[in-house]
């Protein structure tokens, strides 16, 4: 069976309504709401259509596409620069140290910070695999996608990137970091908070969120144990993330307060170590596993591939080219499975 990624279109919204159905809550960028996602779509479709290469506020939506039978089984996002029509808040975990002499005592004091530091920076995010396909390397896929179409289309986003993952949610669907923080201040539960930013942004924060900064210590035990933790659902997914130079450095989710990951765009190792070359011959075999794409903007393909370098160019497997629609002739972007 072979699947390949392929760019979102606007007949996406039932699929990617169905997936969003089945993230239980707490994911931003995947609401279940039919009128945010063809808001969503409206946006990627703009954003595909716009041939120049200046950096702008993009969003692109791609789906996860079995080649036999046509079915949607995932997506994923990418935003080119975010904070650009809402202001992009995070909380930057840190520690004030004050000194006392009479007690001969140093104390050090964690606190959470409301910050604006990555507005400004690319964002990959809305990564979601239908469960019945979490095998066989497609989650991979979904997020390598994603770098080799920035490594494509390299103008188009900003010199630093990062991910949210989402953070711990209770089995009631809860978010013990919402409870014991801003929940406080806003009179709604993390449900009613997470669906109304996902519709309809982020301003509600700038009105009501507390300025100064939070003494950890006066959190709650629940809420202070799950700062700048994962989603169990999302630790392969932070994993993979650090395999590629992403790093915690401190920034977690306002809502949820799960860990946001960044990195140097030009230092993320699927996109530094892409190649770019001519396809020179299709074969049987192909040669090693490898992720290739091809393709501008809404013609983008990736799927996996068997290629091997050979004669100035790549060599790829008859199954590879026909997810990518390549043949003699065209380029393909790459890099190694591994």
């Amino acid at each position: 069976m072979s699947f390949r990624i392929r760019a979102a279109v606007d007949a996406d919204i039932e699929h990617l309504y169905e997936m969003a159905k089945l993230t239980g809550g707490g994911f931003t960028n995947l609401p279940a709401d039919r009128r945010a996602l063809k808001a969503r779509l409206g946006t990627s479709s703009a954003a595909f259509a716009r041939t120049d290469d200046a950096l702008a506020d993009d969003i692109f939506v791609l789906m996860l596409e079995n080649v036999e039978t046509g079915e949607v089984r995932g997506t994923c996002q990418m935003f080119s620069r975010i904070g650009q029509q809402h202001p992009f808040y995070s909380y930057r975990l840190g520690t004030l140290s004050q000194n006392s002499k009479e007690l001969n005592r140093t104390f050090r004091a964690e606190m959470l910070s409301l910050t604006t530091d990555l507005e400004g920076s690319s964002e990959v995010g809305g990564l979601f695999l239908h469960p019945g396909e979490r095998a066989g390397g497609l989650g991979l896929l979904l997020a390598r996608s994603r770098y080799l179409f920035i490594a494509m289309h390299r103008a188009r986003f900003a010199d630093r990137i990062l991910a949210e993952l989402r953070g711990i949610i209770d089995e009631a669907g809860g978010s013990p970091f919402w409870d014991g923080l801003a929940g406080r201040f806003f009179g709604m539960n993390f449900q009613d908070a997470d669906r109304f930013n996902a519709t309809r942004g982020h301003q509600f924060i700038a009105d009501l969120f507390p300025k100064h900064p939070i003494y950890v210590a006066m959190l709650t035990e629940s809420a202070r144990s799950v700062i700048g933790l994962p989603h169990p659902s999302g630790r392969a997914a932070m994993r993979m993330l650090e395999s590629e130079g992403f790093a915690f450095e401190n920034y977690v989710d306002i809502f949820d307060g799960g860990p946001t990951m960044t990195a140097r765009t030009d230092h993320v190792k699927s996109v530094a170590q892409a190649k770019t070359a001519t396809v020179v011959a299709v074969d049987e075999d192909g040669g090693d596993r490898a992720l290739a794409a091809t393709g501008r903007l809404s013609d983008f393909r990736c799927a996996f591939a068997k290629l091997r370098e050979a004669g100035g160019g790549v060599v790829i497997d008859r199954d590879g080219c026909a997810a990518l629609g390549v043949g003699e002739g065209n380029q393909v972007t790459y890099i190694g499975r591994g």
